[in-house]
């Protein structure tokens, strides 16, 4: 019989002494600090050469000409690939294999789908010949008008948004909610195009030896990226080997290979060398992916108490002209708030854009500002506070599916949120409150919602001689904290503690881990360590137990608990070996075992399962010049167990910080005769810096969720963006009376409502 090993009884208890829970610093922080953290660009092996894209200036039409000679006779310039001189791939990068395998653009016609578009890479002995070269290139282009904004073209119903969700989602009679409704809003909210702009740039090292590749390159999904490139370039994906340990950020723009890291391994096939293509900072507007715009029609039905009768949330949204990906905007409005009726719809319009991708919260940031802002406009129509409104509203089992879900959590962040900040005080009136300077003050609020996702993911957990302990997987580190919380999960699952544990990630011999994505990386990693960990420790107690020389001998249905690289009898906690013992008598020099982590489909079928979470905002507005200024926010979030709370402190911040970025700052400005975008680098696309965070309290709500997973774990990645973004657009409201729903929020529109 196996011995019943404690670690498998009740993984979310937390035992003392254990490592989960723990607010630990950051594994790999004195690495990053000192400079010694390699990231993908930092590699320079014997005998590299750079490359340079060369980018269209025009976002439709053909290349008519490019001036290669010019370029080849630059001192230092070994060759220039166009779509005349490359190498051949064994696959059209246009297929459409998976829903994972979006269209690139790899040198293959004349054609050019939008602005920033590659059209010629230079390869040469230094950057800055191959930067040179590829100035000298010299670009001559047949124009062809492009297509740009939401009323571009044509809006037509997709088949799907995001993953294979619905386009449409109707839940009971919509129309005649709306008429029922004694108060019925209206309004219509459009958010810009925005762009990942992680701090690290896409980057790629590649080296060819024979038909095996070796590339250093950053990736959210090693094992997806090796499936694609194996497609491409005709090779087995054993044969291709990643390095990613450090991500410099990706927010979604690095779960999936893109264009430039595919031309940058064609560039090192077609001259047999190795080679290093990083893009500009300007050149990651367009072929590495982007938050598309949306244009959203709220109508919100409610009867003289407050309480919803209909639910209805359009969104229309803007894809490539050559690929399909839906951002699914109205989504947000799926699993927040109670409502006899509900429908979810979305339309699409093609424009002469790179294709928009994941992200950070694809779907729930864009669709829970309008959301928010509309409830926010439905509680001051029918004269109930905001708070009260939506704790009226909100919704005990998911409203389109009716499936329980833990909405006892989202009481909770309410009242605790509301208290830290202090909203009892908040007047119901707009423009009510100044401070001691005379600026406006306003308060809002947002509830925060994301889905508690999991994915596939393994681990590999081996125990060694000494006793110490060492756990194995492809795991995706972007700045996050994974490896830090990964290793915390190592150790318990080992029954360890962290000196006596190594935790190996960051490159694709390693077991595959999935995709770090969906707020899920943790939850799906996590559970794959839990699972190898209690699988090696089984193997263990199956040794000592049926070894007559072991203390633990006979233990049997007493089982044994793995304990600081002991193994003790549940009954007699005196009676104990340590791994190191076992292993010696047993002769082995290690022992070892595997663990998978997966969602299950039976809770799935039973359960809705969410991260939930409210933010507070306050805002200060200048009343003569209209600048507005995030001044504080508190948000109370609950997000299952918590493995380590200052990692998680950090992301929820973040992605409150992401909200203010939303409301007031972010986007991408096109230019609709050209379809260039004329803000492409960091001084005119607008983030948020140091001076324009306030000071953030982020409250954490105990939360046992026993359905998720068998660790208790939900994401924290995304979840500090949806209720953000609308608690700073409603505060501002709040301030001024004058609501806004073009975001960001532009000063002019503030000063033009105050004057008026």
């Amino acid at each position: 019989m196996t011995p019943e090993i404690n670690l498998t009884r009740d993984p979310a208890h937390i035992r003392h002494g254990s490592n989960i829970g723990q607010p630990l610093t950051r594994t790999d922080g004195v690495l990053k600090v000192t400079g010694k953290a390699r990231y993908a660009a930092d590699n320079h092996p014997p005998g590299m050469l750079y490359a340079v894209i060369a980018t269209s200036c025009i976002a439709r039409g053909r290349v008519k000409s490019l001036d290669v000679a010019a370029a080849k006779r630059h001192p230092g310039v070994v060759d220039v690939m166009t779509h005349s001189h490359k190498p051949e791939l064994a696959e059209d990068p246009d297929a459409k294999g998976n829903p994972f395998a979006f269209r690139m653009e790899l040198l293959q016609s004349d054609e050019v789908r939008y602005a920033n578009q590659a059209i010629a890479v230079v390869i040469a002995e230094t950057l800055e010949a191959a930067t040179e070269g590829a100035a000298l290139l010299s670009p001559r282009f047949q124009v062809e008008i492009a297509r740009v904004g939401l009323d571009a073209g044509e809006p037509y119903a997709p088949p799907v948004v995001g993953i294979g969700n619905p386009a449409e989602v109707v839940h009971g009679d919509i129309d005649a909610g709306l008429a029922a409704a004694s108060k019925l809003t209206d309004a219509t909210y459009e958010t810009p195009a925005q762009y990942h702009n992680a701090m690290e740039p896409h980057a790629i090292v590649a080296v060819w030896d024979g038909d095996k590749l070796y590339i250093d390159t950053p990736s959210q999904g090693m094992a997806i990226a090796q499936g694609r490139l194996a497609g491409l370039l005709g090779i087995p994906p054993g044969n291709i080997h990643i390095n990613s340990p450090f991500l410099g950020g990706g927010f979604g723009s690095k779960g999936l290979v893109s264009g430039p890291q595919v031309l940058g391994i064609m560039a090192a096939k077609l001259v047999g060398r190795p080679v290093k293509l990083v893009l500009r900072r300007s050149q990651m507007y367009g072929p590495v992916g982007h938050r598309p715009p949306t244009r959203q029609r709220l109508r919100i039905g409610t009867n003289d108490d407050g309480t919803l009768t209909a639910l209805d949330h359009h969104a229309r949204i803007t894809t490539s002209s050559f690929d399909d990906f839906y951002e699914p905007a109205a989504d947000a409005s799926h699993t927040l708030y109670a409502s006899p009726a509900i429908r979810t719809a979305h339309e699409a319009v093609r424009v002469d854009t790179g294709t928009p991708l994941f992200m950070r919260a694809p779907g729930e940031a864009t669709g829970s500002i309008a959301l928010e802002s509309a409830m926010d406009e439905a509680a001051f129509a029918c004269g109930i506070d905001p708070l009260e409104f939506r704790l009226t509203n909100y919704a005990e089992v998911e409203p389109t599916t009716g499936k329980p879900f833990s909405s006892k959590a989202l009481r909770q962040c309410y009242a605790k949120g509301a208290e830290r900040f202090g909203w009892a005080r908040r007047p119901l009136q707009p423009r009510q409150m100044r401070d001691e300077n005379g600026f406006l003050v306003g308060w809002g609020m947002g509830t925060a919602t994301f889905p508690a996702l999991m994915f596939q993911g393994n681990a590999r957990a081996v125990i060694r001689a000494d006793g110490r302990g060492v756990m194995e997987s492809g795991a995706h580190d972007m700045g996050q904290g994974a490896w830090t919380a990964l290793t915390q999960i190592s150790a318990d699952s080992l029954g360890l503690e962290l000196d006596q544990m190594t935790f190996r990630a960051g490159t694709s011999d390693l077991p595959d881990a999935g995709i770090a994505g969906g707020s899920a990386h943790t939850a799906t990693v996590g559970a794959a360590i839990h699972n190898a960990g209690a699988a090696v420790i089984a193997r263990l107690a199956e040794l000592a137990t049926s070894d007559e020389r072991s203390p633990l001998f006979g233990a049997g249905n007493a089982g044994v608990i793995a304990r600081a690289g002991r193994l003790h009898r549940r009954d007699d906690d005196a009676r104990s070996e340590s791994y190191a013992d076992i292993l010696a008598r047993a002769g082995l020099a290690e022992i070892e075992a595997s663990g998978t982590g997966a969602a299950d489909p039976a809770a799935q079928s039973q359960y809705a399962m969410h991260s939930h979470g409210v933010v507070f905002a306050e805002v200060k507005v200048d009343p003569e010049l209209g600048q507005i200024r995030a001044t504080r926010l508190v948000g109370a979030f609950a997000a299952g167990r918590i493995i380590n709370p200052l990692m998680v402190q950090s992301q929820l911040r973040g992605g409150m910080i992401w909200g203010i970025s939303f409301a007031l700052h972010e986007e991408a400005v096109i230019d609709r005769r050209s379809g260039r975008i004329l803000n492409a680098n960091l001084a005119e696309y607008h983030v948020p810096v140091n001076a324009d965070v306030p000071p953030m309290d982020v409250i954490t709500v105990d939360e046992h969720d026993p359905h998720v997973n068998a660790l208790g774990i939900k994401g924290v990645g995304e979840i500090g963006i949806t209720g953000s973004a609308g608690a700073v657009a409603n505060a501002v409201w709040h301030a001024t009376g004058i609501r806004v729903r073009r975001f960001p929020i532009r000063i002019e529109e503030v000063v033009m409502g105050l004057a008026g």
